[in-house]
């Protein structure tokens, strides 16, 4: 456009303050679900405890096995021990299997029998339970991680709707000083990292929370003696996550920077392969792409050296608290403080305990990514919009189409110099108003300030006497028809573009307005005529075609108000006389502002504002301008004398 010339070339990230709590406002989204958020953490309580049931089940088969056979050995035994020892030997037996001192030798006998045949039973029942349990800990563990995901997926969908309907409202300052590829990283890769902690870590993290406190729970139940053992690792192991988490996020948060400065390039490149064919520019563009590739590269081994150094510093701590359970254990066993069965139940509840501390390396790693993804996120969607409705804003009735600007001066991103300057000029309901003028005199901004792209600096725009600020912006875009010099075409039909902005036309509609912009007899030429698929960005489309449909896209509106900026810029002079005089009869009852080079196209316009470095210099039709402007006369002798010469020779 002629105006960006004028414009600062930004190139910042987006984002202004780091949004607060970003992950807890993440982790909100769930609660749009209400029960069914709650499933699989309700399913994630009921898998943990059967989990934590099965210890005490092996605890059941230990000691039922050994008290079997040690009841077994003790009364074969007793048949071979002389009556005459055996008053001696019974204290000292019933001490030993820890039975009432003052039994008889009759009673031993009959609670070791008990013993002995009860052993097969209940080593059935403690088998059978463990099946049970595992059987409820796989279903319940399926249906956790089944509706994590949903959920997730839900979050994710959610999410990305919010951010993409963000970025459509921003305004086009926000966009002028934000790279596309930063955007779309934000979207895509950042929202997949919060969705996999949401899906994933979170619930990991509620999970060996609530096993690391159930099995405190039951083994300061068991034996308080060697619980208490464990007691010095779990806060050291707590700390070391804290450090790790602090020094964690910063790098992630560099890592999905320059995985966007990365995607910007590539994103850049792809759109202008082109030009760097054109331009043989291939292996300066790798060694930029390469530059990219590295940076992002030395980020990720920079985060991956932290965490490496992590998870052995973990596992060591985990390995020392488990040594000095070993330690205690062994004693107790020894002096005949617990059984086997017990000291087996113990060392599973002690699994059960470090494997929390180790999951919390995994998690902590997950939840560092996200939370800078999700900072990403939010800095997006807390964005301010310098365009917005203001809250008594009205709807704009049908319009006649008076257009004033009154004393407007402008700046881009609201500092340097001005690239309008006390613009001042009428246009009537019905007329066609030309803007003339050098590369970035500002005629694009002045048609990108009347629906509201940008807001004056100073200075007030009104159509109708509405002033623009006071109306919302889709009653006033909606009755503004616009033909951009950059020509957007969606990947679709061709009938799918020209119905963009009006989807429920019909079909009669839509060769009406191809047939008035000079497209509907190249467009039947196709085989699948309007049904032809146009490719991305319109690329199978040439210029003038892209242009042609561009204009019936405007046209189906049937606007008050039409913009053209240069749209015959990309035709063959045959074609644009033919266009030009479809645009004569159209414009006819509309206001028109029409942007062109070729002085050719606006000599009959009902007003020519010429403008200079932003300013207006001359205003009126094309013979008062050739008596009264230079600057008009100049331009007029520059094209159109040189052609007449050339016709005449």
């Amino acid at each position: 456009m002629q105006a960006s010339l004028s414009r600062p070339q930004a190139r910042t990230r987006p984002g202004g303050p780091k949004p607060r709590g970003a992950m807890g406002r993440a982790i909100r989204y769930l609660m749009n679900y209400k029960q069914q958020a709650a499933l699989p953490y309700l399913f994630l309580i009921i898998a943990t405890l059967a989990q934590l049931a099965v210890p005490r089940m092996v605890r059941n088969v230990i000691d039922a096995v050994t008290s079997g056979y040690i009841a077994d050995q003790i009364l074969q035994a007793l048949d071979k021990i002389p009556a005459t020892f055996m008053s001696a030997a019974l204290p000292k037996i019933l001490e030993a299997v820890q039975y009432p001192a003052e039994w008889t030798v009759e009673q031993l006998k009959v609670q070791l029998e008990a013993d002995v045949s009860s052993a097969p039973q209940t080593l059935i029942t403690a088998i059978i339970l463990i099946i049970v349990f595992a059987v409820l800990r796989g279903v319940f563990a399926f249906l956790q991680a089944y509706w994590a995901e949903k959920n997730s997926q839900a979050v994710a969908y959610d999410m990305r709707n919010d951010l993409y309907a963000k970025i459509q409202r921003l305004s086009f300052s926000y966009h002028d000083k934000n790279q596309t590829g930063q955007l779309m990283i934000r979207a895509t890769d950042d929202v997949e990292k919060v969705r996999l902690f949401i899906g994933q870590g979170l619930l990991q993290l509620v999970g060996a929370i609530i096993l690391l406190v159930g099995t405190l729970t039951i083994l300061f139940s068991t034996n308080t003696k060697l619980a208490l053992t464990t007691l010095p690792i779990l806060p050291l192991a707590f700390v070391l996550f804290m450090i790790f988490g602090g020094l964690s996020q910063p790098l992630f948060a560099k890592v999905q920077q320059k995985l966007s400065t990365l995607n910007t390039i590539l994103q850049e490149n792809l759109a202008g392969m082109k030009v760097i064919k054109a331009f043989t520019r291939e292996k300066e563009q790798q060694k930029k792409f390469r530059v990219a590739a590295d940076d992002s590269m030395q980020q990720s081994i920079t985060v991956a050296r932290l965490f490496t150094f992590l998870f052995p510093l973990i596992f060591m701590v985990a390995n020392l608290g488990q040594a000095a359970i070993l330690n205690v254990g062994g004693k107790e066993i020894i002096a005949g403080a617990l059984s086997l069965g017990e000291w087996q139940e113990f060392s599973l509840y002690l699994i059960y305990l470090f494997l929390p501390i180790a999951q919390f390396g995994f998690i902590i790693t997950q939840l560092g990514q996200a939370s800078a993804s999700a900072t990403r996120i939010f800095e997006i969607i807390d964005a301010k919009s310098d365009i917005t409705d203001k809250p008594d804003a009205i709807k704009l009735p049908g319009v006649k189409g008076d257009v004033k600007f009154e004393d407007v001066t402008f700046r881009y991103f609201g500092g340097g110099e001005p690239v309008l300057s006390n613009v001042t000029f009428e246009a009537k309901s019905g007329e066609t108003i030309a803007l003339l003028g050098a590369t970035g005199s500002g005629k694009t901004t002045i048609i990108n300030l009347l629906p509201r792209f940008y807001d004056p600096t100073e200075g007030r725009i009104t159509i109708d006497g509405n002033e623009l600020r006071d109306v919302t912006l889709d009653s006033l875009r909606s009755q503004i028809g616009i033909v951009l010099q950059e020509t957007t075409l969606f990947s679709g039909s061709i009938r799918d573009n020209i119905a963009f902005g009006k989807p429920d036309a019909s079909d009669e509609e839509i060769f009406a307005a191809a047939k008035a912009a000079q497209a509907h007899d190249f467009i039947t030429s196709f085989p699948e005529g309007y049904n032809t698929h146009v490719g991305e960005r319109g690329t199978t489309l040439s210029g003038g075609q892209k242009q042609r449909v561009a204009i019936a896209r405007a046209l189906l509106l049937d606007p008050r108000i039409l913009i053209l900026d240069d749209s015959t810029s990309s035709v063959d002079l045959g074609t644009e006389a033919a266009l030009q005089k479809a645009l004569d009869v159209l414009m006819k009852g509309r206001t028109s502002f029409v942007i062109a080079q070729r002085i050719s196209t606006v000599m009959n316009a009902d007003k020519i504002i010429v403008l200079e470095k932003g300013k207006v210099v001359a205003e009126g039709k094309h013979k008062e301008l050739m008596e009264d402007s230079p600057i008009y006369a100049e331009i007029y002798n520059s094209q159109i004398l040189p052609n007449e010469k050339g016709g005449a020779q």
